[in-house]
């Protein structure tokens, strides 16, 4: 059997190095260097890379022997810009984010819908007052990726009754959804949606779908999500819709720029909830199943999980 070495490049190295050591891994070396000169040298002769993909990005260009990359993350667009190597293997770990972005979908929407936040200020204040509030039941939510993430977002919605709507590429029946139409019906299905949650990937076609004439479909009051890419929408034109209260609320998970700058006018927003990029968190004994298994379709030439396509950059 050939031997390979894999070097880790992540922020959680020992984590990652302590798992992979426990789990039976044929003809793997493990290496996890943190020294500048012992990392390049492991460079000339790793031929599987693990980590983030910004820290991966960084590396690629003396990684000489590299033949697969297994991200951290699901969202790997650093790596698919123009000028990027595309002359190895990359999986992502899609597939095990769906109950942590469902947590925090619902969450969310049930403490605006219920208004948790008015009722601890209230409760500060032993104000007792009640809020005229409607259930989330026979209201539509719409999901623009009805990939694993969007399913899962989707089964969860029709337990609490909701109907689901779905937006792909394709528009092809998913599970979970009542319908599903194509990119180009966005606009004709805005307007029906009480709830809209963005869980696409940053590609070409989806910089930007949130413009100003987009925003001005959605329907007065609703909610919006977005736990995809921060650069699907146009954050002026957010800020006006929510000033304007087109917007009923916003819970933003991503940003376009990353950490949200301080000046940003969306921090100061009352119906606006922010937080840093972890609606889903990768968890290294998730990711190291999954590179177990990949590990072992690899080095019998098996098709791979999350294996990503460069074209369609995911």
């Amino acid at each position: 059997m050939a031997n390979h070495t894999l070097l880790l490049l992540s922020q959680d190295n020992a984590e990652y190095n302590a798992l992979l050591k426990g789990a039976y891994l044929p003809g793997l070396t493990i290496l996890a260097p943190r020294e500048e000169a012992d990392i390049q040298a492991a460079l000339t002769r790793a031929d599987i890379l693990l980590g983030e993909p910004a820290r991966i990005k960084a590396r690629l260009k003396d990684a000489r022997a590299l033949k697969w990359v297994q991200s951290t993350y699901a969202g790997v667009d650093v790596l698919l810009g123009p000028g990027c190597r595309q002359d190895y293997l990359l999986t992502n770990i899609r597939g095990i984010f769906g109950p942590l972005i469902s947590e925090y979908i619902f969450g969310h929407l049930l403490s605006i819908t219920r208004h948790l936040r008015h009722y601890r200020e209230q409760q500060r204040q032993h104000d007792w007052q009640p809020i005229p509030y409607q259930s989330i039941t026979g209201k539509t939510m719409l999901i623009i990726g009805t990939g694993s993430i969007g399913q899962h977002i989707a089964d969860t919605a029709r337990h609490f009754g909701m109907e689901v709507l779905g937006i792909s590429r394709s528009g092809r029946e998913a599970a979970g959804f009542d319908r599903t139409y194509q990119m180009p019906a966005l606009n004709k299905v805005l307007p029906r949606a009480d709830v809209v949650v963005s869980v696409i990937p940053s590609t070409p076609e989806t910089r930007n779908l949130f413009n100003a004439g987009r925003l001005n479909h959605i329907k007065p009051g609703a909610v919006f999500f977005n736990v995809g890419r921060g650069d699907a929408v146009d954050e002026t034109a957010l800020v006006q819709a929510l000033r304007s209260g087109r917007i009923g609320a916003a819970v933003l998970d991503v940003f376009a720029t990353e950490p949200l700058p301080a000046e940003s006018p969306l921090w100061d927003l009352p119906n606006v909830v922010i937080t840093p990029h972890n609606a889903g968190y990768s968890f290294p004994e998730q990711i190291v199943t999954r590179f177990s298994r990949n590990y072992l379709k690899y080095i019998e030439g098996k098709p791979m999980e999350g294996l990503v396509n460069f074209d369609l950059g995911y």
